[in-house]
């Protein structure tokens, strides 16, 4: 039995008085964790720096293994904000996410890669995935009206986070008498601050709560059945490993560049290096921006075929972008390819509460973002190893885009699971409790 917190509407209650709030608390906590996708700036310090003189695979481990443990933290955090509500899990995840940080700032040198690791990756990866799954299953509650827009803003945050990041990150490092971890402090501090204010607010919608004048959809291109799928029974349908496959391809395809961003900016584009710091900032507009941006498109397009033209473009950005020597076209390809990366995340919790509902949203698209950390792991795996010493960028973008391109085909064939028959209450409840404990 579910011990969260959920209130009761009174009567005269305005039920959707408050959402907005949430929404602002949700973007408070994803800026702070959205931080990794800075990670290339770091990453290129690394490289650099007397003390530590990385390799440029040794320099992506730290942002591999952050993305490969949040899994871990979208797995549990999903299913235990499912049974005790939003703010415990989020308040949780914020503060090991930000112990992490600090505690990577305590590693000094080469020798201690491993204390990186274990901070910044392990540690923080934990805790963002934590953090990173409530406000996603959180605000489809309180906006069944605008699911697609809305889970777009409750992610657009944490693509945002490098926005304000990078600049900052560089102006530390630069100041850090080269000790690129130093920066890891105050930031870890800051990161603290945002995620406890904002996780404070996070509760869940009273029981019965509804929004005045919302029908929803039975047909179209974007409906809403009323049949809630627990875990175990999402998982037994072929759609939800279609929409992970389709996410993971999405995801290894974007954040290849993601974790070259800051080096294929200097040597394809010839940006220097505050420049090339800069450009990854910014870029994180894109990247906070394309989950708002798709996710809205695609409650009028449809989200298959939202799918459809975000693995299109990123496979085609990425056949041209190692070609490319001015610096203006170069930035645009590498936006365009934020902006799908982002608009995988932003448009996918909505797709699965189209296809499985949204009662145990946390624990079903917690389990999907496996994804996150398959594509998170294997693409810069993948892109690191074939630019090796040589700078191959060519080969290696290639060899990503045929891969984003071939991905085409699973949107085009997956389509919402026929209505089943409607289990009864006991047996669906007895499903959730077999499957979330």
């Amino acid at each position: 039995m579910s011990t969260a917190s959920t209130p009761t509407a009174t009567a005269g209650d305005n039920p959707t008085r408050g959402r907005v709030r949430l929404v602002v608390a949700a973007l408070l906590l994803q800026l702070a964790i959205g931080a990794v996708y800075a990670w290339s700036v770091f990453a290129k310090a690394l490289q650099g720096a007397d003390a530590w003189k990385l390799t440029k695979v040794q320099a992506s481990i730290p942002f591999e293994v952050t993305i490969g443990v949040i899994f871990f933290g979208t797995y549990i955090g999903g299913r235990i904000q499912d049974r005790r509500g939003p703010r415990l899990v989020a308040l949780v995840g914020g503060v090991l996410y930000s112990i992490g940080v600090i505690l990577a700032s305590f590693a000094r040198g080469g020798d201690q890669l491993w204390l990186l690791v274990l901070g910044y990756g392990v540690i923080g990866g934990f805790g963002l995935g934590l953090a990173y799954i409530v406000p996603i299953a959180m605000l489809q509650k309180w906006f069944p009206d605008r699911r697609g827009l809305i889970t777009g803003l409750a992610v657009g945050g944490f693509g945002f986070g490098a926005v304000l990041t990078a600049p900052v990150a560089q102006r530390l490092i630069a100041g850090s008498s080269g000790q690129p971890t130093a920066a890891f402090l105050p930031l870890g501090i800051a990161y603290l601050v945002l995620c406890l204010v904002g996780a404070s607010q996070f509760k869940n919608p009273p029981e019965g709560y509804t929004v005045p004048g919302f029908v929803p959809k039975t047909t179209g291109r974007v409906v809403d059945s009323g049949r809630d799928y627990a875990p175990g029974e999402a998982m037994r349908t072929w759609q939800w490993y279609a929409l992970t496959a389709i996410l993971t391809l999405a995801v290894l395809a974007g954040i290849s560049l993601i974790s070259q961003a800051a080096a294929s900016f200097t040597d394809i584009a010839g940006y220097s290096a505050i420049g090339a710091a800069s450009a990854v900032g910014f870029l994180g507009l894109f990247n906070g921006g394309g989950r708002i941006f798709w996710a809205a498109i695609s409650e009028r397009i449809g989200r298959m075929t939202t799918f459809v033209a975000i693995l299109a473009i990123e496979g085609v950005c990425l056949l041209v972008l190692p070609h490319v020597g001015n610096a203006v076209l170069f930035f645009v390809l590498a936006a365009l390819i934020y902006l799908c990366y982002g608009g995988s995340f932003g448009t996918m919790p909505a797709t699965a509460g189209d296809f499985f509902g949204v009662k145990f949203a946390g624990a079903i698209y917690g389990l999907m973002l496996i994804a996150w950390s398959l594509g998170g792991v294997v693409g810069p795996l993948i892109t690191a190893s074939l630019i090796g010493p040589d700078k191959a960028y060519t080969t290696a973008y290639t060899v990503i885009g045929i891969i984003a391109l071939v991905g085409v085909v699973l949107p085009l064939i997956t389509r919402i699971p026929r209505t089943r028959k409607t289990a009864t209450e006991g047996s669906l409840g007895a499903e959730a409790g077999a499957t979330g404990r």
